[in-house]
């Protein structure tokens, strides 16, 4: 059965079920199903090491893309913000590995950063060992604290003399550079890491990073650069996984996959066919990109016909979409052990036509508009609002489009409302209830769902947004030199989840989130005393140390005096 057809029956069967939804409510008010996970389901959290770390250019490391980025001083950062310190993770390893204990997870996923281990990107020049020796003792102090680590290869921050040197994610040579890099990761960590993750939302890199320019290296390539960007990261993928599967799988027993993002798009009007065609654009455009070549050998067929046909009303001889040969196809095709699938939030689809004659882009490709109910809870972020049953649909998409594949949820939460600085977060703890029970009721219809990573462990350095969006479990003050983290009352719902696998019963989840509550209220009166504390500090480790400086050298003066008169 052809992909397309595949969709079409899920729309009509998604029709029947609408139409039902209909006479009993909006799915926004469908049952909410207690039980629990499988056995063995594993729960975690996230981060990467660009948002968290900091020590940019400390002990050996060398400058990433986002270094370059936020310190160009262009305002292409809210407020001028960098990473440069973050949440200071590099030096505050095992503060937070309590943190994680807290939670009870049972994984962790955290990404490497290239630059930190191959400061110049290129293995042959220099391995930095103070790099690697970061990395394994991490990767040690977890898994003493029976903490297993996911790690992912590569989450955005290149190494800019990649960039600077060859074009980045332009040159087909970052194929080879990666794979060198990704043997090195394989062989340093290999025999404790088990789970790898070779690109972290691919799409969104390809697409800020080399269409809007609105992220790293912050380059407007129009229709042209995103896919060719895309190209060499999907061959770059396969060929890190021949690499272990050839190599290392033998000896290590592990897995590698990929994290691919993408929102639902439902479609705006569920009788009009341009419509179901569009949420179906919107879909193949957004997660079949990366997933079909990887799962079928080639790119979907619509973004292929699309591209082509708005390639030839530009004049152009060849399509914008790049081609992979025969052999490619099959070398690509089947290069990945599990789905690692994020998501956050849905859109409605209506078709629109863009001429071919605005030029191409990728927006003008997809031929459609995304839009939001107004109804649908809006978490302060101007994109993120919180629709749980499209996390279902997704999930079920996902596994009927490539033949139930294992699926690890790599990336799932909510950021904190705008201006709103406090520790109560009961609308992330919705969003966990609301999103993971539609998690629960996709793997009881048959998604082969293994884990689930929330976004994130802390508050972090969120890209071109700099640090307004918060996301973390755990509060980061960042005006504070030390970085104190103060848990939110999510903190403890999840752990409930986790403890519980699940959700029980009505009577126990009720308690849950009073409990919650009821523990935010001590932490916001401990966080609101954070200026004077900060300050206290402040007279601790400058003031107090200057007096006694002070008093020692007069004691020392008068002591000199002293003995001056009485000789």
């Amino acid at each position: 059965m052809k992909p397309v057809r595949v969709v079409a029956l899920w729309w009509v069967l998604l029709l029947v079920s609408r139409l039902g939804a209909t006479r009993k409510g909006s799915p926004e008010e469908a049952s909410f199903y207690y039980g629990t996970f499988p056995l063995g389901f594993s729960w975690g959290v996230g981060s990467s090491a660009f948002q968290t770390e900091g020590a940019w250019d400390q002990d050996g490391k060398g400058p990433s893309i986002w270094d370059a980025f936020t310190h160009s001083g262009k305002g292409r950062v809210l407020g001028d913000e960098t990473a440069d310190v973050a949440c200071d993770g590099y030096y505050k390893v095992q503060e937070d590995i309590v943190l994680l204990r807290e939670l009870h997870v049972s994984h962790y996923r955290f990404s490497l950063s290239w630059p930190r281990l191959l400061p110049t990107g290129v293995r042959a020049d220099k391995v930095n060992k103070r790099g690697i020796k970061f990395y394994s003792d991490f990767i040690d102090a977890l898994l003493k604290s029976n903490i297993t680590p996911v790690v992912t290869l590569h989450h955005w921050d290149l190494p800019q003399l990649l960039q600077v040197k060859y074009g980045g994610w332009q040159n087909v040579s970052m194929v080879s550079y990666f794979g060198d890099y990704a043997d090195l990761c394989f062989e340093a960590f290999g025999d404790r890491v088990k789970h790898w993750i070779t690109f972290s939302d691919p799409r969104t890199m390809a697409e800020k990073g080399y269409e809007t320019g609105r992220h790293a290296p912050g380059l407007q390539l129009h229709g042209t650069g995103l896919y060719k960007a895309a190209h060499h990261i999907i061959k770059a993928h396969a060929q890190a996984w021949h690499s272990y599967n050839s190599t290392w799988r033998s000896k290590q027993r592990g897995l590698v996959g990929i994290s691919l993002n993408c929102d639902w798009g439902e479609p705006m009007d569920i009788s009009s066919p341009k419509d179901i065609e569009a949420a179906e654009r919107y879909l193949q455009f957004c997660l079949g990109w990366f997933a079909n070549p990887i799962y079928a050998g080639d790119y979907p067929q619509v973004m292929k016909d699309r591209i082509r046909k708005k390639s030839a009303e530009q004049g152009l001889d060849m399509s914008r979409l790049p081609v992979f040969s025969l052999q490619e196809k099959g070398y690509i095709k089947g290069t990945s052990d599990f789905l690692g699938l994020g998501h956050f939030t849905t859109r409605y689809i209506t078709e629109r036509n863009y001429p071919s004659r605005q030029g191409p882009s990728y927006q003008n490709d997809r031929d459609l508009v995304e839009l939001v109910d107004p109804n649908w809870p809006d978490l302060g972020s101007k994109w993120l609002y919180s629709v749980p049953w499209g996390f279902r649909r997704l999930l079920h998409f996902a596994q009927t489009q490539y033949g139930n594949p294992p699926i690890y949820v790599t990336e799932n939460g909510a950021s904190q409302i705008l201006h709103c600085m406090q520790l109560c977060d009961e609308w992330r703890i919705q969003y966990l209830k609301g999103y993971i029970n539609e998690m629960l009721k996709a793997i009881k219809d048959g998604a082969n769902i293994k884990g689930y990573t929330s976004w994130s462990l802390l508050d972090k350095f969120e890209w071109e947004k700099g640090y307004s969006d918060r996301y973390g479990f755990y509060y980061v003050v960042f005006n504070n030199r030390n970085k104190p983290r103060y848990p939110k009352a999510s903190v403890q719902y999840y752990k409930k989840i986790i403890t519980a696998n699940g959700f029980p019963n009505s009577r126990e989840v009720e308690s849950w989130y009073r409990k919650a509550l009821e523990t935010c209220s001590i932490n916001n009166q401990m966080l609101a005393a954070e200026p004077l504390r900060s300050h206290m500090q402040m007279v601790t480790e400058i003031v107090v140390p200057t007096v006694c400086t002070l008093c020692v050298l007069i004691s020392a003066v008068l002591l000199m005096f002293l003995l001056r008169s009485q000789s």
